[in-house]
């Protein structure tokens, strides 16, 4: 699959984040039938064809395709006019325009399509338990162009999607006036709809629940608000204040938080899952939760909101180097208790990485990782380790100044493994090749 090998010249943010009139712009019109677990949606994607190639094909991804029977497309067209030349395979829309799309040409898809929601699995974060409804990566949107469509196969685990920045106008009919929604953004009234607005993101999250209950915090102008469930009050207090610790520390060390807002919201899942301004968390960790940090709800938090940084602000293809933000966001964890919870250091050390003594190369794609274990081992712990020894060779001065830049310049932007290390060698004279061969398999 192709993969960008961008590299910015010195001191010159790189041409990959496009200017903000030119990102793909997303606007919905969304009926929840909370009680029949059915969605009814109009999308319309503007789309500026900044590749700077002719396009004769678009090509997006249609992720709830992938269940059977969930998925109902009932009209597309572009600029007014129905097209009837596409393809819809999986996950794979393809679409044929009458004429090509010309480098630096605008046009705008419109699509209706319903879905009846599939019963969620342990594993996903897509469908409706018997007390809450996620709607992740619930619609078509069109993948990055990059030599080529980027659209890589499904894996059993990791994320297979890579995204471009893009705006995000949804508006939301819910059929039960008691259904909460958490969602990727913050609401205001559109006349009969509830309208959410995000810009400059991947994804675009909502979760929807009549048990919900919520608390809110902030920093800065951000509103933090964890959604959590009956009976785990303290978990839910709990996961705000780390959340406001969390937006508070990485807005410092890494880049102002990218969005208006920052849901946390408790489900049925593993662990978590991260999406642009909104993150779930699993029930598991509410209900083990011990009232200290010394806990997966706090440990998992943390890295998953570092995701707003490393996959939300700064994108890569999380695919084929998933490195580039799951390893981000692992040491993230170290930093956050670096800076909040000091006596816990060789806690979470032993906790998150030591335990599972891992190995394995840390430039490892998600499909040659072997076993979900031994992928998370190499990828993720050994990325912390990997990113610890590398902060001590250089120095925390360079460290962290390179964080800042590396985050500036590909911020709504795609780095690859190239872009992080070329950055990383203008801020340090410092030789870690020996680091280098031992944590990855090629050489950058």
């Amino acid at each position: 699959p192709p993969t960008e090998t961008v590299t910015p010249a010195p001191a010159i943010p790189p041409a990959t984040p496009v200017p903000v009139n030119s990102r793909t712009q997303y606007t919905f019109f969304v009926n929840l039938d909370y009680a029949a677990k059915t969605v009814a949606v109009n999308e319309t994607i503007k789309y500026f064809n900044a590749t700077g190639q002719s396009l004769d094909n678009i090509v997006m991804a249609v992720e709830p395709n992938l269940w059977s029977n969930v998925f109902a497309l009932t009209s597309l067209d572009q600029d007014g006019i129905a097209i009837t030349n596409y393809s819809l395979a999986g996950q794979r829309l393809t679409i044929y325009p009458a004429q090509p799309i010309q480098p630096g040409a605008m046009t705008a898809f419109t699509l209706s399509y319903g879905l009846t929601l599939p019963a969620k699995t342990y594993e996903k974060t897509f469908g409706y338990l018997g007390y809450q409804i996620n709607l992740t990566d619930w619609y078509p949107f069109i993948v990055p162009y990059s030599g080529g469509w980027m659209l890589h196969d499904p894996w059993s685990f990791g994320e297979h999607l890579v995204y471009d920045a893009a705006d995000y106008e949804v508006n939301v009919k819910v059929s039960d006036p008691k259904v909460i929604i958490a969602a990727s953004g913050l609401a205001e009234a559109n006349g009969d709809w509830t309208r959410y607005t995000v810009v400059g993101a991947r994804t675009f999250a909502l979760s929807a629940s009549d048990k919900f209950k919520i608390v809110e915090s902030a920093v800065g102008s951000a509103v933090i608000r964890s959604y959590y469930f009956a009976g785990q009050e303290d978990a839910g207090r709990a996961v705000v204040w780390m959340a406001t610790q969390a937006l508070g520390l990485y807005g410092v060390k890494f880049a102002p938080y990218p969005y208006p807002s920052l849901s946390v919201v408790e489900t049925e899942v593993p662990d978590g899952r991260e999406f642009d301004g909104l993150v779930f968390l699993a029930e598991k960790f509410y209900v083990e939760y011990n009232g200290t940090a010394k806990s997966n709800l706090i440990t998992i938090g943390a890295h998953e909101i570092a995701h707003q940084w490393w996959f939300g602000l700064v994108g890569d293809d999380q695919t084929i180097e998933p490195w580039l933000d799951e390893a981000m966001a692992t040491y993230s964890e170290k930093i956050f208790y670096e800076y909040n919870y000091p006596n816990y250091g060789n806690w979470w050390w032993n906790f998150r990485v030591n335990y599972f003594g891992p190995s394995g190369y840390v430039d490892t794609s998600i499909y040659n990782g072997g076993t979900f274990r031994l992928y998370t081992n190499a990828v993720y712990l050994n990325g912390a380790n990997f990113l610890n020894e590398l902060r001590t060779r250089v120095g925390d001065e360079a460290f962290f100044a390179f964080l800042q830049d590396y985050a500036a310049r590909f911020s709504r932007g795609r780095a690859t493994t190239y872009d992080f290390f070329s950055v990383l060698r203008q801020y340090t004279g410092a030789d870690f090749s020996d680091i280098m061969r031992r944590y990855f398999q090629n050489q950058y």
